[in-house]
């Protein structure tokens, strides 16, 4: 059974893919992975086809939806891992390229970052792009919501933006805040976010100090 996706939900994510993908373009040569607009168009054909699957994903077109949301986020976090390597590397083997151009590349992959986990977690939880339907037994997040005694609460469900903000406290704060993780697989993606963040912040913060010195 498929999870119904409303439709501000489905712009929402495709809005925030857009972001990606305009991130993706600011990222300078030397640290981008592939061709100058090959992920970025990637990325673009696959936010059109998300687009074109989801009012279909109850019939035929159920398990295409699947694979494209999950290629989808993973074209991303393909694409921002390999940015990130090549920062790292530039940053610690030294690098011709300006010191703004890194840092301004240090902040498109942290950014992308955010928005890639945001959609591992929305995909994870429920019900993602994919549309799978979510089950209380596989609950991988607790919200504040889920604590309340309100009638309100209770009717209440997670959509894309709530774990966009999961994902964004996580990769500022460097752990779980208001929502905690409740599985080893939402702990872990968390726990690898973190890791990420930290690298970022850390290389920034190092190249900051070294062009006021």
């Amino acid at each position: 059974m498929m999870h119904p996706i409303e439709r501000n939900e489905l712009w929402y994510a495709q809005i925030t893919l857009g972001v990606a993908i305009l991130l993706q373009l600011t990222v300078t040569s030397a640290l981008r992975v592939g061709p100058k607009f090959l992920v970025a168009a990637l990325e673009a054909l696959l936010v059109l086809a998300i687009g074109f699957t989801a009012p279909r994903r109850h019939s035929t077109a159920a398990t295409a939806h699947k694979t494209i949301s999950i290629l989808l986020i993973g074209l991303v976090s393909i694409a921002n891992a390999g940015e990130l390597a090549l920062l790292t590397k530039a940053l610690i083997n030294g690098s011709h390229l300006p010191g703004k151009t890194l840092l301004s590349g240090a902040l498109a992959i942290f950014l992308t970052n955010i928005i890639m986990f945001g959609l591992w977690y929305w995909e994870l939880d429920s019900p993602g792009l994919s549309g799978r339907h979510k089950r209380a037994i596989e609950t991988n997040f607790q919200f504040p919501q889920n604590e309340s005694m309100h009638e309100q609460a209770n009717r209440w469900r997670p959509g894309f933006l709530d774990y966009l903000y999961v994902s964004l406290t996580n990769g500022t704060a460097f752990s779980p805040t208001d929502t905690m993780p409740l599985t080893h697989i939402a702990k872990g993606l968390m726990s690898v976010q973190a890791f990420i963040s930290l690298v970022t912040v850390v290389l920034v913060t190092a190249r900051a100090v070294n062009i006021l010195a």
